[in-house]
């Protein structure tokens, strides 16, 4: 990460804890009272090969022991009222504000991805997370939809798993490179302004 996109990161990070805190309490109280706790949810993310740390969310499904891997349509029955409201929004994500000001993850880059994944397929992920980690991005944006989809259609954990990891990381992994590639300032300003207003982008940008 360039120091300029790390104290991009820094700078926008507080302005939004700043303006959004009432926010925070809003979801956190909604959820304590219509879910119980716990209120925020951590899971063992990867920043790069051998570099894991916790990414924090607001809880979105009830517990289970025995969760892991992706969510699909094995999950679906697990997610809460609130929790589609606020995967739907991406309000879940609001707690990693405290990620990127500490520096796991940035605003603008690849999703984080489990530590299995990164271990069953290194080539790939050896060049994806060349990139710090991001809560959105290229392929966020313009393939997050088509594996909800994807995903949602699976009947069984072996069936979500298979199809992630045929389908979703390869295709993935080519919008993170081509990120990775054509990054810039101005790149990360104009992902982060269509993950506001939620377009996708359907062509890539040329120098």
């Amino acid at each position: 990460m360039t120091p300029g996109k790390r104290i991009v990161d820094l700078v926008l990070a507080l302005m939004l804890a700043m303006v959004l805190w009432p926010v925070v309490l809003v979801i956190a109280a909604v959820i304590l009272i219509r879910d119980g706790r716990p209120v925020l949810y951590r899971a063992e993310r990867m920043r790069a090969p051998g570099q894991p740390f916790m990414l924090w969310k607001f809880r979105t499904m009830t517990q289970s022991a025995a969760d892991s891997g992706v969510t699909g349509g094995d999950k679906v029955t697990r997610i809460t009222p609130t929790g589609k409201f606020l995967r739907r929004t991406r309000l879940d994500e609001v707690p990693q504000l405290w990620n990127i000001l500490r520096g796991d993850i940035s605003f603008v880059g690849p999703r984080p991805p489990l530590r299995r994944y990164v271990e069953a397929y290194p080539e790939i992920y050896a060049e994806v997370l060349k990139s710090r980690p991001g809560v959105t991005g290229l392929a966020t944006l313009a393939y997050h939809r088509h594996e909800e989809r994807l995903l949602a259609a699976c009947n069984s954990a072996e069936e979500t798993e298979a199809a992630y990891c045929r389908r979703c990381i390869p295709a993935k992994a080519r919008l993170d490179l081509i990120y990775q590639r054509e990054r810039s300032l101005c790149f990360d300003l104009m992902l982060m302004v269509k993950t506001v207003f939620r377009r996708v982008p359907l062509h890539r940008r040329r120098g």
